[in-house]
């Protein structure tokens, strides 16, 4: 997926993000989201211990000392907050984060989320997104499409290892918005130039959508 991909779907996540919200950004493309928020006052964390984490600084203005959970140079907005890791987690485990914006390897049609593991191949690493996926009021994943195999992300049922019975609300791909209903994905917006048709092509669950979506 290219940069402009990861940019859009930055950009577009950044919409639904609530002034006064906690959010928590994850590894990959919700990193980017810092820099797409505009005016929006909200509370940015990340669970190597921080809260209040602003847009990515210019070269002259790099410390590594200050980092996202991707390991890449942030900024601290005004009033921003530093703390130990376990403490962090303190705050997710205790349902204090509005909304988590994380990557997935999958995402069932009703929102199951798999982000950990891919049977046959090293494990990736759980990170926190089991206990985010236990403690966030609200998941959004930022996700390309399709994987690098061509395989869907967008899956009637999962077959790699869930992250949780926490589900995801919102699935954002560099081609759609999506929302997870009692009903299963529900076409919010196209984002690229595939039809609703072409869209059913590279998705492995199926969903439904407006009749003004073509």
């Amino acid at each position: 997926m290219s940069q402009q991909d990861r940019i859009k779907i930055a950009k577009r996540i950044a919409k639904e993000l609530p002034d006064g919200a906690s959010i928590n950004l994850g590894v990959g493309i919700p990193t980017l989201i810092p820099d797409y928020l505009g005016d929006k006052k909200v509370d940015l964390h990340s669970e190597n211990g921080l809260l209040g984490m602003g847009p990515t600084p210019d070269e002259e203005n790099i410390n590594m000392d200050l980092i996202s959970a991707s390991k890449k140079p942030i900024t601290m907005d005004a009033g921003a907050s530093l703390f130990d890791s376990s403490d962090s987690f303190v705050m997710i485990r205790g349902g204090h984060i509005d909304v988590a914006v994380m990557g997935a390897l999958q995402i069932d049609q009703h929102g199951k989320i798999a982000n950990w593991a891919i049977p046959g191949k090293d494990i990736l690493g759980v990170g926190g997104a089991m206990d985010l996926v236990a403690g966030a009021k609200k998941i959004i994943i930022a996700s390309s499409h399709t994987a690098k195999d061509g395989t869907p992300k967008l899956v009637s049922e999962l077959t790699f290892p869930s992250s949780g019975n926490g589900r995801a609300d919102m699935l954002v791909t560099e081609h759609a918005v999506l929302k997870f209903t009692e009903d299963g994905p529900y076409l919010v917006e196209q984002l690229s130039d595939l039809s609703a048709d072409d869209l059913r092509k590279i998705t492995g669950a199926d969903f439904t959508y407006d009749a003004a979506i073509k």
